[in-house]
């Protein structure tokens, strides 16, 4: 098994976009979520390379890849993850998505069904408004300068010295230290504002302005799978089961003991349910004309769509 799980580099439409790959065989794509890099998948990725080519990119705006004032939303980030797997010479993968990566990751098979063999939901965006007070925060006008004054470096000794009474009051259950880490990686100018047109893209004071559900029942026959933490405190674990009942054929395992991190929480047997449901599916084949016949019969009338965000 080839095992390389260093940062690489690839210039795609001028930006530098950063990746780890690791393994070989069927290709596997991990996209990560908010504010976050490649690294969030240290704990699984030697596991899933054990079968497969993992290739985990860091998303424009975040980790090692540039940072640019560019298009944040989950279609230019679904075309990013086309164009990289291009320019790495794969032309299908199953898609497994995190949170934002989630969306991503949905868009991705909505918008390039023939590349996408199989899709993975997990902790995913994009199914109902509800969402973690911080993040619908963070999207008002004034976040900007509130996140300078965040990120300086006597506040960010004073959050140091203040987390015990934070951990208690922010209700972040067993996600806080990891969001607390996040929270420390915006401590430049450009990962601030590419944090921010992010999240603007994708959520208001109201909570969360995108859905997937309108378009879910364009994954007939997309083996798919939803895998949530009944602990989360970010993207709450009812998400998980609406998103199962508008997905039709899909599969859902819940995580009791995890957050919004099951791949940090329960690594191993993360990663030998994605092994389990990929050995268990066959890969999604393409038809052009089924998808045309879906589309014109559309999406079936639902309390849960129609009242969506």
């Amino acid at each position: 098994m080839e095992v390389d799980d260093t940062l690489h580099f690839r210039e795609v439409h001028g930006y530098t976009r950063a990746f780890r790959m690791m393994g070989d065989g069927p290709p596997l794509l991990l996209i990560h979520g908010l504010s976050d890099s490649s690294a969030t998948w240290a704990p699984v990725l030697p596991l899933l390379a054990e079968h497969h080519l993992v290739i985990a990119p860091d998303l424009l705006g975040h980790g090692a890849s540039d940072k640019p004032r560019a298009d944040y939303a989950v279609a230019a980030y679904a075309c990013g993850m086309r164009d990289l797997l291009a320019v790495l010479d794969i032309d299908r993968v199953t898609v497994v998505g995190h949170s934002l990566g989630g969306g991503i990751a949905m868009q991705f098979a909505y918008q390039f069904p023939e590349r996408c063999e199989r899709l993975v939901l997990v902790g995913s965006a994009g199914v109902g408004r509800e969402v973690h007070p911080l993040l619908r925060l963070a999207s008002s006008p004034l976040a900007e300068p509130g996140l300078a004054f965040l990120t300086a470096p006597p506040v960010r000794s004073a959050v140091r010295a203040l987390a015990p009474l934070l951990r208690v009051g922010l209700r972040l259950g067993r996600d806080f230290d990891y969001v607390l880490d996040r929270y420390r990686c915006l401590t430049s100018p450009t990962a601030r504002k590419a944090f921010l047109r992010t999240l603007r893209a994708g959520v208001d004071m109201n909570g969360q302005v995108i859905t997937m559900l309108d378009r879910c029942y364009l994954t007939v026959g997309m083996p798919t799978l939803i895998l949530w933490g009944a602990q989360d405190h970010v993207i709450p674990v009812e998400h998980a089961f609406t998103a199962h009942r508008a997905m039709p054929g899909s599969e859902l395992e819940i995580f009791e003991t995890s957050g919004h991190f099951p791949h940090q929480d329960e690594p191993e047997r993360f990663a030998k349910t994605i092994e389990s449901f990929i050995s268990a599916t066959a890969p999604q084949e393409f038809d052009p004309a089924r998808w045309r016949a879906i589309l014109r019969q559309g999406r079936p009338r639902s309390p849960e769509v129609s009242s969506g965000t």
